[in-house]
């Protein structure tokens, strides 16, 4: 499990890059960089970074479910993910 904090920060910064987009999308096609700059760091959607949606596991993350590697197999064990099975031949 990840921290709490860590999980807030994504929340925040994805707020933030929601709350943005549209300046920063005038910004950039007037080209105004010195603009760009001014907005907040983590407006940028480049700082957002994939977390699983239970656990908040940043890495192996599986980007057609929202969730981890990890999660992914115990939920598709368990029949909890539709249209899922364990491979065998």
């Amino acid at each position: 499990m990840a921290k709490e904090s860590m999980k807030a920060r994504e929340v925040k910064r994805a707020k933030l890059c929601a709350k943005y987009a549209e300046k920063r999308a005038k910004l950039k096609a007037e080209g105004d960089y010195e603009g760009l700059q001014a907005l907040p760091k983590n407006s940028s959607p480049v700082r957002k970074h994939n977390r699983c949606k239970l656990t908040g596991r940043p890495k192996g993350y599986m980007r057609l479910f929202g969730i981890s590697r990890i999660q992914f197999r115990e939920m598709a064990s368990a029949g909890l993910i539709p249209g899922v099975k364990k491979a065998s031949w």
